[in-house]
């Protein structure tokens, strides 16, 4: 059993050895695209969910003819905060868009490279998107890891949702509505769960350094819960 933890550890560390040799390398290969960021939030609410209060949230993303790797991670400030770290391979043409994200939640005792199904603190998510403009459809769905049903069974946990951008004054808007269509994660059964709307503005501090700043109301019609979020991005 050590023997195979020690083999694990050497992978791992050869897998990300490599991937950071190769970033340099990619980077200087025409066309990609490389975005380091992040942002910090007075609370983290996930479609609808609360996961915790007061949040930093760094991201990286790499992208190169329609295809795009990105890292994201959320920990907050109390125990009790979800700390998240995901990874998300995605491709996007014109409106169209698709993506597969692992989702791992550092639980108490839980191991990153530990996927068995009844242990694991990963979720794999497939994702269908198409945004028409004026308004966009999404398709998330849960198909491996930490997703089962009140019997046991994978649940296919599913969120789908629908947004609209809109413009009022000198700030841009968005509206959204998410719903689950069986039992899952978000509900026993089909339930809207998350009615949105967020505001953003870029504040100019000076002639070269300005910051955007956002607000979101979200309410969950099936926990009757109601969130007011501020952020600020980086």
């Amino acid at each position: 059993m050590k023997k195979m933890n020690i083999q694990k550890q050497v992978y791992a560390a050869i897998l990300f050895a490599a991937i950071v040799l190769t970033i340099p390398a990619a980077v200087k290969a025409q066309g990609v695209e490389v975005s380091v960021g992040g942002d910090i939030v007075s609370s983290y609410i996930w479609r609808g969910t609360d996961c915790g209060g007061v949040s930093v949230q760094p991201a990286l993303s790499v992208g190169i003819g329609g295809f795009s790797l990105t890292a994201w991670g959320s920990v907050g400030f109390e125990s009790a905060d979800t700390k998240e770290y995901d990874f998300t391979l995605g491709y996007g043409i014109g409106g169209f868009s698709a993506a597969i994200t692992d989702y791992w939640f550092d639980k108490p005792a839980s191991k990153y490279f530990n996927y068995k199904s009844d242990e694991t603190a990963h979720m794999f998510e497939g994702t269908l998107g198409y945004d028409f403009g004026p308004l966009a459809l999404s398709w998330n769905t849960f198909f491996g890891g930490a997703d089962s049903n009140s019997k046991g069974d994978r649940a296919y946990s599913t969120y789908v949702e629908v947004s609209a951008p809109f413009k009022l004054g000198d700030f841009d808007f968005k509206a959204e509505i998410g719903a689950t269509p069986w039992e899952g994660i978000y509900s026993t059964e089909f339930n809207v769960v998350n009615i949105g709307v967020t505001g953003s503005k870029t504040i100019k501090v000076t002639d070269s350094f300005s910051i955007p700043v956002f607000t979101k109301v979200i309410f969950n019609p099936y926990t009757e819960g109601t969130y007011f979020v501020f952020g600020v991005s980086l």
